[in-house]
C-alpha cells in the first residue's frame, strides 16, 4: 500500500444553501484564488458554464485544487438542485470526505436528508458546515438539536473552545476506544478523533457565514487536523465518474486514480482478468487506447501532467469508449445510481432536422448524462429521454441549441413505470433454428423494494460450461428487460441461472442471447406481474388554515402523511405520494396559499401502482406483438426451426431443471422433439431399456441394495461384487436398435496421426476433438455400426470420467489414472468374443492386445481410408438417386 497526502473532498447541499459560495470562500482563505467570486455576480470560480452563470445554480460538478498545510486537496463542487442529482451521485463514487452544507436560516430540508442517506450508503465520512449564520433568526443550539434528531446524534460541534471538557465528553460517547482513552488520560488525541471521523463514528459540525468568510478558517483548520489521506495499492486502478467535452469538442474522461499511477501515452484497456481468464464486464467489446493527455483541472483552467499518482482527480484525452461508472485496472465498475429519473419526455425536433443524425448527437449527451437514457422508438419514430424535472428540461434545451444549433421542444412528460413479479417462477428459453442451439432455465424471484435486478448462477458446470454461464449472465445484464403489463422496465427481482444446455458444434454466443431473452419473457408471462409507480417523499409547508385542503389533496393522490407538525403560523406535512399526483402540485400549492406555501419532493423509489388497471389500459401493450421481445421459443424438427408459444415451451424443452413452479401435482412434462446430446449434460433414458443394452453388452448387473439413478455415470465407477473384482461400465445410449458391429476409436491417437487434425490440435484441441466427432458421426450414419470414441483423461486430477452421446456416437472420457488403452482393452476383453469389435489405433502394442481378445484392428490411416471410401459411396449413391429422379444437383 502507498500513502499519499492527497484528499478528495466534495461539497453537497440542498439548493441555495450557499454551497458554491463556501467553495469560493475556502479557495480564497486557503490562498488558491485572489478574489472571492459570487454567484449573483456571475463570477464564481467554479461556475464556469454560461448556463450556470445565467441561472445562478451549479449544473455540472467541477474541481479546484488547493493546499491545506502539507495536504493537497481536490475540491469537487456538485449540483445542489434535485434535478441534477445524478451528476452529484456520480461524484460520490470518488470522494474521500464530504462537506455537507446546511442553510442555517432554513435548517434541514428534504434534499438534505436524501444527501445524508446517500452519504451513508456510499460510506463517506462527513464534515458539516452550517452556513448563513449571519442572518437574523438563526439559532445555533436549535440547529444542533435538529441535526442530532434528523441526521445523527453523533453530530458534534467542533471549533468551539468554550467548554473543552463537555466537548470531550460528547466525543467519548461515540466510540468505546475513545471512552477508554478519555477515562485513562482525561484527554483525547487528535489522531484518534480523526480515525473515528474517517470511520463515520463522529460527524464534526462547524458554523459560519461563507459569504463573509466567517468561520471558514476554523473549518479549514479542522479539516487539516481531522482528515486522514487514504492509502492506495501499488497496482493501477482508476474510477471513471463522468464524461465531458471541452470547448474544442475534445472528449474528456474524468477519473480518480485509485491505485498505482497513470502516465501519458500509457495504454488503457477495459479488459479484466478473473481466475486467470480475460473478460470484459457487461456486453462491451474489448478496447485498448492510449492516454494522450492528462489534465489536472482547477476551475476552467487545467495544467497538463506527465503522470497522475494515486488519489489524483484528472481528465484524460484519447479515450473514446469509456463510460461513467467504469472501473479500469483493479477497480470494479460502479453499481447503478440510486436516484433515477421518474419522468420521460419526447424530444420534438424541427421539421427540417434529420432525426437519425440528431439521435447520434444526442448519444453524446447521454455519455455525459447517462441517466437521460436516450431511446429511439422505432414504431413511433420518436426520440425519448428520461429527466429528473422541469429545470433539467430547460437546461437540456439550452445545451442542445448551444452545442448542435438545433432548437428542440419537449413533449408532454409521462411517468416512468416499472414492473416486478409477486412470486417465484421458472423462465425457459430455447433457441434452435437450423445449426444453432441454446437452452436457458432461469429462476425468477421477487426482490426487496428498491433492490433492482440481481443476477447469479447456481448451475453445475457439469450441466453447462462456465463460459456459457458467464455469457448468460452477461446477456441478462446487457439490456433493460421489458415487463408484460405495459412494456416497462422490470426491477426488484433476483434472476438465477439454474440450468441450460449448449451444443458442442452448433452453439454460438448469439444463441444464448436469444435463449436468455426468451427465458426472461417466458417467465414473466407465467408469473403474476405487479405494476410499480414512482413515489415522492414530500415535505409540504403551508399556513395553518390550509391544512384541510392539503390533507384532502394528498388523500385524493393516494398519498400518505404523518400528523401535521405545527410551528408558529406554519403547518408541516410530510409523507409519501405518487409522482403522478405530485408532479404538478407545486403550482396548486402556490395558488391556494397565496404564495406562502412550499413543497419539497425527493424521489423515494417505487411502490405498487394505485391505479394499475387504468394505466395498463392506457398503454394497450400486447407482449405477443412485440417483435423485439418474443415470449416464445424456437425449436427444430426435420431440419427446420419452428416457433413454440410461451405456454407450450415446457412440453418441448430439452432440460429438466428440477424446479416445479407452475406445475400441478401429478402433471408430467412430455417432450415432442428429439434431444441432441452434449458432453456437459447427458439425457435421461428409459432405465429398463438401458439395462437391456448394458446386459447385452457387458453381462448381468449385480445391484446394490440402495440403487441410485444417475444422469451421468462415471466410466468404471461401479464395481461388481464378483470374486475377480472386474470393473464394469455402463454405456448411456440413445433409443436405437443395437448393432452387432462395434468400432472403438482411440481419440487422441487418431487426432495426432491425421495431419489435418494434428495441425488443428496445435491451435485448439477442443476444435480437433469436435472435428473428429463430426467425421465419425457421419461415418456411423452410413455404416450403421456402434461407434465408441474414447478420449484419454487419466491426467485430469479428480476426474471421474463420463460417457455421453454426440449425435449418434458414444463419447467416453476416462477417469483419473485410467488411460484410453486400458479402457479399450477392458471393453474388448468383455465383449470381443461375443460381438464383431474393431479397434482403431496406430499403437502397435495395443493392436497386439486387442487381437488376442478376438477383436479386429484398424490403423489410423486405415480408418481414414475407410471413412474416405464411405464418403465416396455416399456421394455416388446420392448422384445416382438424383439422376434417376430427374433432379439437378448443384455442387458448391
Amino acid at each position: 500500500m502507498r500513502s499519499t497526502n492527497r484528499i478528495v473532498a466534495g461539497i453537497l447541499a440542498h439548493v441555495d444553501a450557499g454551497k458554491t459560495t463556501l467553495s469560493e470562500s475556502m479557495l480564497y482563505v486557503s490562498g488558491s484564488i485572489r478574489k472571492m467570486g459570487r454567484v449573483d455576480h456571475q463570477d464564481a470560480f467554479l461556475d464556469t458554464y454560461e448556463l450556470e452563470k445565467a441561472r445562478g445554480i451549479t449544473i455540472f460538478s467541477k474541481q479546484a485544487e488547493f493546499a491545506l498545510g502539507e495536504k493537497q486537496v481536490t475540491l469537487l463542487d456538485t449540483p445542489g438542485h434535485v434535478d441534477f442529482s445524478a451528476e452529484m451521485e456520480r461524484t460520490l463514487q470518488v470522494l474521500d470526505y464530504a462537506i455537507l452544507v446546511i442553510n442555517g436560516a432554513d435548517g434541514i430540508e428534504s434534499h438534505t436528508l436524501t444527501l445524508w442517506k446517500l452519504l451513508n450508503i456510499y460510506e463517506i465520512p462527513v464534515f458539516l458546515f452550517v452556513n448563513k449564520m449571519d442572518q437574523a433568526g438563526t439559532d445555533r443550539e436549535k440547529l444542533l438539536q435538529e441535526m442530532e434528531k434528523r441526521l445523527d446524534e453523533r453530530c458534534i460541534e467542533f471549533g468551539n473552545d468554550k467548554d473543552q471538557e463537555a466537548f470531550w465528553d460528547k466525543l467519548a460517547m461515540c466510540d468505546e476506544h475513545l471512552m477508554e482513552q478519555y477515562l485513562e488520560n482525561g484527554t483525547l488525541e487528535k489522531r484518534e478523533i480523526a480515525a473515528c471521523i474517517a470511520e463515520r463514528k463522529i460527524f464534526p459540525v462547524y458554523f459560519g457565514s461563507a459569504l463573509k468568510a466567517e468561520g471558514v478558517d476554523t473549518f479549514l483548520d479542522g479539516m487539516e487536523e481531522y482528515t486522514i489521506p487514504p492509502e492506495y495499492p501499488e497496482e493501477f486502478g482508476a474510477k471513471i465518474f463522468k464524461i465531458t467535452r471541452d470547448a474544442q469538442g475534445t472528449r474528456l474522461t474524468h477519473m480518480k486514480i485509485t491505485g498505482g499511477s497513470l502516465k501519458v501515452k500509457a495504454v488503457l484497456t477495459n479488459e479484466k482478468t478473473e481466475d486467470g481468464q480475460k473478460q470484459v464486464p457487461g456486453n462491451r467489446e474489448i478496447w485498448k487506447e492510449k492516454a494522450d493527455q492528462i489534465r489536472i483541472y482547477s476551475g476552467s483552467q487545467f495544467q497538463p501532467a506527465a503522470e497522475a499518482l494515486a488519489g489524483t482527480i484528472c481528465a484524460v484525452t484519447g479515450l473514446s469508449r469509456t463510460y461513467s461508472g467504469e472501473g479500469l485496472g483493479i477497480e470494479a465498475a460502479s453499481d447503478m445510481p440510486i436516484l433515477e429519473p421518474v419522468l420521460t419526455y419526447e424530444i420534438q425536433l424541427p421539421p427540417e432536422c434529420d432525426v437519425h443524425g440528431m439521435l447520434v448527437k444526442l448519444r453524446q449527451l447521454e455519455e455525459e448524462e447517462p441517466h437521460l437514457h436516450i431511446v429511439w422508438d422505432e414504431q413511433l419514430g420518436e426520440i425519448h429521454a428520461k429527466v429528473m424535472g422541469e429545470i433539467e428540461i430547460e437546461i437540456l434545451k439550452s445545451m442542445i441549441l448551444e452545442r448542435f444549433g438545433v432548437k428542440v421542444e419537449f413533449g408532454a412528460g409521462s411517468i416512468v413505470y416499472k414492473e416486478t413479479i409477486a412470486g417465484p417462477v421458472e423462465g425457459i428459453g430455447h433457441f434452435e433454428p437450423l445449426r444453432h442451439y441454446a437452452e436457458v432455465h432461469l429462476l425468477m424471484e421477487p426482490g426487496e423494494p428498491g433492490s433492482g435486478l440481481q443476477f447469479e448462477a447456481a448451475c453445475s458446470e457439469d450441466v453447462l460450461d462456465r463460459n456459457w454461464q458467464r455469457l448468460v449472465l452477461t446477456h441478462l445484464e446487457e439490456k433493460k428487460h421489458k415487463g408484460v403489463l405495459t412494456g416497462s422496465e422490470i426491477t426488484d427481482m433476483k434472476i438465477t441461472l439454474v440450468a441450460g444446455r449448449a451444443h458442442q458444434k452448433h452453439t454460438e454466443g448469439g444463441d444464448f442471447r436469444q435463449a436468455t431473452y426468451r427465458a426472461v419473457r417466458q417467465g414473466l408471462k407465467k408469473a403474476e406481474s405487479i405494476l410499480l409507480e414512482p413515489v415522492y417523499e414530500y415535505r409540504l409547508e403551508i399556513p395553518r388554515e390550509s391544512v384541510g385542503r392539503a390533507l384532502a389533496d394528498i388523500q385524493k393522490m393516494q398519498g400518505s402523511f404523518a400528523d401535521p407538525l405545527i410551528e408558529d403560523a406554519l403547518a408541516i406535512l410530510s409523507g409519501i405520494a405518487p409522482v403522478a399526483g405530485m408532479r404538478d402540485y407545486q403550482m396548486e400549492v402556490i395558488a391556494y396559499t397565496k404564495g406562502r406555501g412550499r413543497l419539497f419532493c425527493t424521489p423515494k423509489g417505487y411502490k405498487p401502482c394505485h391505479n394499475t388497471e387504468e394505466i395498463i389500459a392506457s398503454y394497450a401493450y400486447d407482449p405477443e406483438k412485440d417483435p423485439e421481445n418474443p415470449t416464445g421459443s424456437v425449436f427444430c424438427a426435420h431440419g427446420a426451426g419452428f416457433v413454440v408459444p410461451w405456454d407450450q415451451v415446457e412440453q418441448y424443452m430439452h432440460v429438466d431443471s428440477g424446479l416445479s413452479f407452475g406445475i400441478e401435482a401429478g402433471e408430467e412434462k412430455t417432450r415432442k422433439t428429439p434431444v441432441t446430446g452434449s458432453r456437459a449434460a447427458t439425457e435421461m433414458y428409459d432405465e429398463k431399456e438401458l439395462e437391456e443394452i448394458f446386459v447385452r453388452t457387458y453381462g448381468a448387473i449385480k445391484r446394490d441394495r440402495n440403487p441410485v439413478s444417475k444422469r451421468i455415470i462415471s466410466a468404471g465407477s461401479e464395481k461388481q461384487e464378483g470374486s475377480d473384482g472386474a470393473e464394469t461400465r455402463r454405456v448411456l445410449l440413445k433409443k436405437q436398435e443395437i448393432r452387432e458391429r462395434y468400432l472403438l476409436v482411440d481419440g487422441y491417437n487418431i487426432i495426432f496421426a491425421w495431419d489435418e487434425l494434428k495441425g488443428l490440435a496445435r491451435i485448439n484441441l477442443e476444435a480437433a476433438r469436435n472435428k473428429l466427432m463430426d467425421i465419425l458421426s457421419n461415418y456411423q450414419s452410413y455404416k450403421k455400426i456402434t461407434v465408441i470414441l474414447v478420449f484419454d483423461a487419466y491426467k485430469v486430477e479428480g476426474g471421474r470420467g463420463g460417457i455421453s452421446m454426440y449425435h449418434n456416437i458414444h463419447v467416453v472420457y476416462t477417469k483419473e489414472a485410467e488411460t484410453a488403452d486400458q479402457y479399450i482393452e477392458k471393453a474388448v476383453h468383455e465383449i470381443g468374443h461375443k460381438y464383431d469389435v474393431t479397434v482403431a489405433t496406430s499403437d502397435a502394442l495395443e493392436q497386439m492386445i486387442v487381437l488376442g481378445n478376438g477383436a479386429g484392428r484398424l490403423s489410423a490411416q486405415g480408418l481414414k481410408a475407410e471413412i474416405k471410401e464411405a464418403e465416396e459411396e455416399i456421394r455416388s449413391n446420392y448422384l445416382n438417386k438424383n439422376e434417376k429422379s430427374g433432379n439437378y444437383v448443384i455442387k458448391k
